[in-house]
């Protein structure tokens, strides 16, 4: 009889690293195939623009590759695709991150073209104007796109007067606020080393890596000077807002408090959500509101682990004249599994997707150094990569039932709806 195949260990491959001006890292070598991705994130983004200013950080991250150093916005990008290098950077609610990808044979050049761009953006004129125009494009877009404006009327009542109520890429009418000193002080201020968390996966080693982090971020300021951000709590429960515009389909958006991505119960209520909403194909929302009634071709639910205020969130579009049967039969079934719990089959399918679903993580360079990176922002060690799957197979039926119910509670939603939903009318908070 053979022995049983030894656990393979996800975790152990992890080296922590720390260059001589004290920049930490995790890498994962890997020199299956000749490449090298680099993910790394500041505290900061989109909470962080100033007032009256709602995308100041978006504009910052599309800029710093628009010219850095000696190099103008033409001669940087031309360097970038000579060398088949990709860089780019982002602004997120909480975080402000980076990510590059090289081929090894150019990572020099790649490491080289990262540390202008964080230590020296020219923030020159005429890229200034475009990537704000285009910017500003993007947020007209959204302007009539009915699912993008009800995710803006449940944020904004959601998170009235917090930054969360803002959008992360901006807003019409504040972009153009933002100034070049603005980008200067929102850099200086955010992108510091105290917050920086860095993984690296692929063909490169700890010595050539360390080297490689002296040169893109010691020169950087020791600690950031980030304005705090409050505690908020999801407001406007049980309210309904309906947006009307001229549409066939009604765009809905529901939710209420989630969990925090550090609470105790928050894989519990992974495993429910799955049940909920979550489970493509299988969940209980897509069977009864897709599959069983014929509402909607999409529903789905998740939880959101924004830093200050966690969210239970869903959406769905469906027609005007089926918008109300869609949100009964959402709600009815909020409030069947808050009261009842899943069943034992419902709980053993979603732990079963849920961890064999986890390798789908690991299958390319870039998605290891993605997740490495979460797991960093989001406090753990890398022996969680191994205990992960654990605390998923660990969730009993009484743990689901109890927080079904604390998720759920009284199944009273936050609901925006924008078209011209027949039988739904604005509703207060009850």
């Amino acid at each position: 009889m053979n022995a049983p195949a030894a656990k393979i260990s996800r975790a152990e491959r992890v080296q922590q690293i720390v260059s001589p001006g004290g920049i930490a890292a995790w890498l994962v070598e890997d020199y299956a195939v000749p490449l090298i991705a680099m993910d790394f994130s500041f505290e900061g983004g989109g909470a962080q623009d100033p007032q009256g200013k709602a995308g100041a950080a978006s504009l910052l991250a599309g800029l710093l590759d628009e010219g850095a150093g000696d190099l103008d916005s033409e001669a940087f990008q031309r360097a970038l695709d000579d060398h088949a290098i990709r860089l780019n950077f982002s602004a997120e609610r909480d975080e402000f991150a980076g990510h590059l990808q090289s081929l090894s044979r150019h990572a020099d050049k790649a490491f080289e073209l990262m540390a202008l761009a964080l230590n020296a953006p020219r923030f020159d004129a005429e890229p200034f104007a475009r990537v704000r125009a285009q910017l500003n494009a993007a947020l007209k877009r959204e302007s009539t796109e009915p699912d993008s404006m009800a995710a803006q009327a449940w944020r904004r009542t959601a998170w009235a007067g917090h930054p969360y109520s803002r959008s992360a890429r901006g807003e019409l009418g504040e972009i153009d606020a933002v100034t070049r000193d603005d980008l200067v002080d929102l850099r200086r201020r955010m992108l510091a080393r105290d917050t920086l968390k860095i993984a690296v996966v692929g063909a490169i080693d700890s010595a050539t890596l360390a080297r490689h982090l002296e040169a893109l971020f010691t020169g950087l300021p020791a600690k950031a000077e980030l304005s705090p951000v409050a505690e908020v709590e999801i407001q406007g429960l049980g309210q309904r807002i309906v947006v009307d515009f001229d549409v066939p389909q009604a765009n809905i958006r529901f939710g209420r408090p989630g969990l925090a991505r550090r609470d105790p119960d928050y894989i519990a209520g992974l495993v429910v959500n799955h049940i909920l909403g979550g489970g493509a194909f299988t969940s209980r929302l897509w069977q009864e509101v897709r599959e069983k009634r014929g509402l909607t071709y999409s529903v789905f639910s998740t939880l959101a682990t924004a830093e200050h205020s966690p969210s239970f969130i869903g959406a769905t579009s469906t027609k005007n004249e089926r918008a109300a049967e869609s949100l009964n039969v959402i709600e009815a079934e909020c409030a069947r599994l808050a009261a009842e719990g899943p069943t034992s089959d419902e709980l053993d399918k979603a732990k079963k997707y849920l961890v064999g679903s986890y390798a789908l993580r690991f299958d390319t360079s870039t998605k290891i150094a993605g997740h490495l990176l979460q797991l960093q922002r989001e406090g753990f060690d890398a022996a969680y990569l191994d205990r992960r799957n654990a605390e998923v197979e660990a969730v009993t039926l009484e743990d689901a039932r109890r927080v079904a119910r604390r998720l759920i509670g009284d199944a009273k939603l936050l609901v925006a709806v924008v078209g011209r939903p027949e039988g739904l009318s604005e509703r207060a908070a009850s």
